[in-house]
């Protein structure tokens, strides 16, 4: 999963609870974890992640590779081969730096 999506699950239930008035209930480790992904959350709305993911669906890549480039938001080709090694046979920079704009553009218009 996505830091973003694992946010949205999160979320979701702080709310269940919220309603059923059992905010209480929840432990402490749930209200850091929630707060942890909030913060290195980059995207906000399923409409925004599913428009992500749908940038990856046709891209020779494994699933860690796309969640990395997504939570990490690399700025370049450069940098994502070397957050993310495994990169550097899979795709050309021109691939990659297209793919890097588009999920800015995302991250920018959400």
């Amino acid at each position: 999963l996505l830091t973003s999506e694992v946010f949205l699950l999160l979320e979701h239930r702080r709310q269940q609870n919220e309603a059923k008035d059992e905010i209480e209930d929840m432990s402490e480790v749930f209200i850091k974890t929630l707060n942890y992904a909030r913060r290195l959350s980059r995207f906000k709305n399923r409409e925004t992640i599913k428009a992500v993911r749908a940038i990856f669906s046709q891209k020779p890549l494994h699933k860690f590779e796309v969640a990395q480039i997504v939570n990490l938001c690399p700025e370049t080709a450069e940098e994502a081969k070397a957050l993310i090694p495994s990169l550097e046979n899979k795709l050309e920079d021109d691939d990659l730096d297209e793919i890097l704009r588009d999920l800015h553009s995302k991250k920018t218009f959400q």
